[in-house]
């Protein structure tokens, strides 16, 4: 039986991760009981060679766009948002509480 990797485990988590609603690297983290919310980060940051993993849905534990800058354009974090009906404003999901999805609704 092969062992999933870390990094799949995360892409596993954030796939599940509705459209029109976000989570957090903490709450990842927290749910798979490995590593930080930085780990989080990390692997998400060499998400985008592996296919359906929407890491745009994943800001920091205030509804940040922290990862932003990873995208291959600064807006588009923020653009693929708001394609799902999050309104986003300085680099901040509005209304956060509303859109927050926690990975222990998979249980």
């Amino acid at each position: 039986m092969k062992e999933t990797s870390y990094f799949e485990r995360v892409y596993d988590v954030v796939r599940q991760v509705p459209y029109g609603r976000v989570t957090t690297y903490g709450a990842i983290a927290d749910y798979l009981a490995l590593g930080s919310a930085r780990m989080v980060g990390w692997a998400l940051n060499h998400s985008f060679s592996t296919d359906g993993v929407p890491a745009h849905r994943v800001v920091n534990r205030k509804g940040e766009l922290s990862g932003r800058n990873h995208f291959p354009t600064p807006v588009m974090m923020q653009q693929l948002l708001e394609n799902e009906g999050i309104e986003v404003a300085n680099d901040r999901v509005v209304n956060f509480e509303k859109h927050f999805w926690s990975p222990t609704e998979l249980d």
